[in-house]
């Protein structure tokens, strides 16, 4: 039973670029994600999973051993973390462990599902599960509107960062006609104008204060083409769809119908994407495809964008990593069937880890076609050498 109720993480990055600069002590490090919603029974089933792959991977350290040492002190710590201080209302848990590292213990609390337990072994914290969480939860702002009321949220990793309500001025139908009706027209027309530009103002500074690059709008057809009227072209740029909700709609809801929405954008603009890439590539421009010349150009501080497969297994493992790859292998025990053998986790998180170490953005490519060809992976570049 969780005894606290730390908040949960909404946005990762500060967290995933403070882990991928962890340097190698020479013990192993856990990186463990589990999935801490209920089973179709009502019970959380993690703590096997837990038990069982800790037991089958610290049979690879002999007794009393630093490695062995360092990693059952890291049991008792993660067991002690899952039992005291994790949110009840969190839906998965990401873990990085490694106690004869100077007792590192960062743990990260999610209401974006993770799909499947994983439990890795290796010389530094494995981060592409945690980077595509991040690419499959993006941040997003809605806006929610009719005439005298608006609601703006805030979105990210599927939970609410910040909502800010909006009321104006309401008004009612009247009955008088001529003149008399016109003006109080007008005035409403007025009210309605001034309600949608404080509306846009509030927007705005959220859109700013934030650096939100995507906004789905909710409205009827009155107020919403208003709003666009109203909206700077910088965030009419932004608009992703416009939704039919109703007013009242709850949180949970808006959540599941604009992430719907981004999922659909996401897919749409993946292929777009890729083409981009291999218009550069071959026209010998910003543009590198396959592991190889993506680490090379990793290495140089060259890229802008890692675009990489959705999965480790579609990538192509590499006959050497650079010599300043993290050292070792990786292994890890899953609770959904993997194909991916060590070469390509090990590939899968170098590529990601030095993204984050040099400021390159990441996205992952769902379709597995899309990149197959190109060995799973490519990156737009920043300069040419």
């Amino acid at each position: 039973m969780a005894k606290t109720s730390p908040a949960l993480d909404t946005s990762l990055r500060p967290q995933l670029e403070k882990l991928a600069g962890y340097e190698p002590q020479g013990v192993p490090v856990l990186s463990i994600y589990l999935n801490l919603a209920a089973d179709q029974h009502g019970r959380d089933n993690y703590d096997v999973f837990l038990r069982k792959s800790f037991a089958e991977h610290v049979k690879g350290f002999k007794d009393n051993s630093a490695e062995r040492a360092s990693l059952e002190r890291d049991l008792d710590r993660i067991n002690q973390y899952l039992t005291d201080e994790v949110n009840r209302s969190a839906n998965g848990v990401a873990i990085f462990a490694s106690a004869g590292a100077g007792e590192f213990f960062e743990a990260l609390q999610l209401e974006a599902p993770v799909d499947d337990h994983m439990f890795f072994v290796g010389s530094v914290p494995h981060l592409y599960p945690l980077a595509r969480l991040i690419d499959q939860y993006p941040r997003y702002a809605s806006v929610l509107l009719d005439t005298h009321r608006a609601r703006i949220f805030v979105f990210g990793l599927g939970a609410v960062e910040k909502r800010e309500q909006l009321t104006g001025v309401k008004t009612r139908r009247h009955s008088m006609g001529g003149w008399s009706q016109a003006r109080y027209q007008r005035r409403a027309d007025n009210i309605h104008l001034q309600h949608v530009k404080e509306v846009v103002e509030t927007l705005d500074r959220i859109v700013r204060a934030d650096n939100i690059q995507h906004i789905i709008l909710a409205g009827d057809d009155v107020v919403v083409p208003l709003l666009r009227d109203q909206m700077p072209k910088h965030l009419q740029e932004k608009i992703v769809d416009v939704l039919k909700l109703e007013r009242h709609a709850a949180e949970d809801e808006i959540v599941e119908a604009t992430l719907e929405v981004m999922r659909h954008k996401d897919a749409e603009t993946d292929a777009e994407r890729v083409q981009e890439l291999i218009g550069a590539w071959q026209s010998n421009g910003l543009g590198v495809v396959g592991p190889e010349a993506a680490l090379r150009a990793l290495q140089l501080g060259q890229v802008d964008e890692l675009i990489i497969a959705g999965t480790p297994e579609q990538l192509r493992a590499v006959q050497k990593m650079p010599d300043d790859a993290a050292p070792g292998s990786v292994k890890v025990e899953t609770s959904a069937p993997s194909t991916a053998d060590e070469r390509q986790l090990k590939l899968s998180d170098e590529l990601v880890t030095r993204a984050q170490q040099t400021g390159a953005h990441v996205r992952f490519i769902e379709d597995p076609k899309l990149l197959e060809e190109f060995g799973g992976v490519g990156a737009l570049l920043r300069f040419r050498v």
